[in-house]
C-alpha cells in the first residue's frame, strides 16, 4: 500500500504529519503523492478539499482518510492524538470504504468553449454588485426565472457547508441527489421564484442559463472561478464517486449534532 500525506502549513497539522510519517514509515508503509493508494490528510474539511481535486484524476483507485486537527469536520475521522490507532488500523486493513456522491458541472461559454469539473460539495454561479437574471431549466424543460444573487447546488456531504447556510436541507450522504439553494432571490409581485430548496433525482439535471454577462462568478468547492461570459451551467450527479477509507463507523447524524448543536444534555 502506497500511502500520501498532505497537510495544511498549521503547526498543529505540521507535527501530527510529522508523526504520523515517523510512524507509518516505522510500520513499512511505501511513502509518496504519486499514485498512491491512499491519501491521508492532515488539518480539516479544506486540506481534504484541496486533496480531492488534486488527485480527482484517480478517484477509482484513491481512497481518502482525513485527520482532524481543528475545530470542525466532517470529512476528518480520526484526531491528531489518534495516530498511533490510524497506523494500526491501516496495517489491518481490508480495502473497506465508504464512498459517496459527486456533482458533476460543465460550462458552455460564449465563445463555443467549454469546462468541466467536480466538486465534493457544491457549485455556485453569483453576481457581486449587481443582481443575477437566470433561466433555470430542470431535465431539459424551463422551470422559473430566477432573479437575486445566485444560485448553489450541492451534494449531499456539501448540504452542511454553504448551502446549509443558504436555508437548504441536511442531507444523508446514502442519498444519490443534489440540492438547488437559492442566494438571496427576489419574490416580489413582479418577479417570483420557488423560493425554496429543491431536491433533484441522480436522473435528472438542473441547466442555469445566466442573462448575458461579462461579471459572473463561478466556484467550485473552494476555488473561485472569474470565466469568460457564461451561456449555460449544466449540473448533475457525476459517474464518478469519492471514496473514505473507513476502518470505524462514524455515523452522519452524529457529527452533525455534533457540529451544529453541541454535546447532548
Amino acid at each position: 500500500m502506497k500511502i500520501a500525506i498532505i497537510s495544511n502549513s498549521g503547526a498543529k497539522s505540521q507535527a501530527a504529519s510529522t508523526a504520523l510519517r515517523q510512524q507509518l514509515t516505522a510500520a513499512g508503509f511505501d511513502l509518496g503523492t504519486k499514485q498512491p493508494d491512499v491519501v491521508i490528510t492532515v488539518g480539516g474539511d479544506g486540506t481534504l478539499l484541496s486533496a480531492f481535486h488534486r488527485y480527482a484524476d484517480s478517484l477509482a483507485t484513491v481512497r481518502f482518510i482525513g485527520v482532524h486537527t481543528g475545530h470542525l469536520g466532517f470529512y476528518t475521522d480520526w484526531r491528531d492524538y489518534e495516530i498511533g490507532d490510524l497506523v494500526t488500523a491501516l496495517q489491518h486493513d481490508a480495502g473497506q470504504s465508504v464512498s459517496y456522491p459527486l456533482l458533476d458541472v460543465r460550462a458552455e461559454f460564449a465563445d463555443h468553449t467549454s469546462a468541466h469539473y467536480l466538486a465534493l460539495n457544491e457549485a455556485t454561479l453569483r453576481r457581486y454588485g449587481s443582481t443575477m437574471r437566470c433561466d433555470v431549466d430542470i431535465r431539459d424543460n424551463f422551470f422559473e426565472n430566477f432573479r437575486g444573487d445566485g444560485l448553489c447546488v450541492s451534494t449531499p456531504t456539501g448540504s452542511t457547508a454553504y448551502s446549509k447556510s443558504n436555508g437548504g436541507a441536511v442531507i444523508h450522504p446514502r442519498l444519490d441527489a443534489l440540492q438547488v439553494t437559492e442566494i438571496a432571490s427576489i419574490n416580489n409581485r413582479v418577479f417570483r421564484t420557488l423560493a425554496a430548496p429543491m431536491l433533484l433525482a441522480p436522473d435528472e439535471w438542473v441547466t442555469l442559463k445566466p442573462e448575458p454577462r461579462e461579471d459572473y462568478l463561478m466556484t467550485v468547492d473552494q476555488f473561485t472561478l472569474d470565466p469568460q461570459p457564461i451561456v449555460s451551467l449544466t449540473l448533475k450527479v457525476a459517474q464518478e464517486r469519492v471514496h473514505f477509507a473507513q476502518y470505524r463507523h462514524m455515523h452522519f447524524w452524529d457529527r452533525v449534532e455534533d457540529a451544529f448543536i453541541g454535546a447532548k444534555q
